[in-house]
């Protein structure tokens, strides 16, 4: 099956331009430089899938037109992936149905704490007990369906935060990692589209940099690899030059396509 992939955000936590920053990134005039935080959209078989929900989800579904929305994957419950959670209420609302959410137990309990308002029934709601229909990964790894889509899942520590990869098919989509134990590259064998993150060209104690992230996606070999979860250190252009031609920085906005597997194929 078809599906076609839109990266909502590619930036990290801060996002681009950061906050009273004048460098010559978050000064820049390129498009690609502008960067909200990291999420994605995928669409598949008429669906559209929100993976993650960071602060500037709001502003994302305003600009990609995103009125309507199927579910919701959750890697990690860090605020630059959640923080936007409370905004998919309008959904709620429209369609009188609870979100279907994927969601590791660690995301789960974080989701039930930071929103707890959002897991009781609520006159907002019209009737339904919560915002969200959990389905609730309770394995390090695995396989699950979710709309009908076969995920496999996988996970990693990130300063002590459990953060889960995911593979549909032939693509892959791999944010917050630095840690992680060579079995994941089993998890990612045959994969031809790898989105990972990469933060910057100097050292971090959460992300892999440019080089540790080219080091990753060599040992993947996917056919192309998209980095994302850029720092404001990042100059598309200049890193883009520097990049191995399969690999490149992607960017607010772009679409991509690539096959995914259904679980009933």
């Amino acid at each position: 099956m078809e599906a076609t992939l839109q990266f909502l955000g590619t930036g990290g936590s801060m996002g681009v331009p950061v906050i009273g920053c004048e460098c010559p990134v978050c000064t820049s005039s390129v498009p690609q430089d502008k960067r909200l935080r990291t999420s994605a959209l995928l669409t598949v078989n008429n669906r559209r899938i929100l993976i993650d929900c960071g602060p500037d989800f709001r502003t994302q579904a305003l600009r990609y037109k995103i009125d309507t929305l199927d579910g919701l994957i959750l890697t990690h419950s860090h605020n630059d992936h959640v923080g936007g959670v409370d905004d998919l209420k309008v959904y709620c609302v429209r369609t009188k149905k609870a979100m279907p959410c994927l969601v590791s137990v660690e995301t789960e309990c974080e989701l039930e704490r930071r929103y707890h308002y959002l897991f009781r029934p609520n006159d907002v709601y019209q009737g339904m007990t919560t915002q969200f229909a959990l389905t609730t990964l309770e394995d390090a790894r695995g396989t699950v369906e979710f709309l009908g889509l076969k995920v496999r899942y996988f996970s990693y520590l990130q300063l002590g935060m459990m953060v889960n990869g995911l593979r549909f098919g032939k693509l892959a989509y791999v944010t917050d990692i630095k840690d992680y134990d060579e079995s994941i590259f089993e998890d990612l064998k045959g994969v031809d589209t790898l989105v990972l993150s990469a933060l910057r060209f100097s050292t971090s104690p959460m992300h892999l940099t440019i080089d540790e992230a080219v080091d990753f996606a060599k040992k993947v070999n996917a056919k192309h690899t998209w980095f994302v979860h850029c720092a404001h250190e990042l100059e598309y252009n200049k890193v883009n030059a520097y990049l191995p031609e399969n690999m490149r920085l992607a960017y607010d906005g772009l679409t991509i396509q690539c096959p995914v597997e259904m679980f009933h194929e």
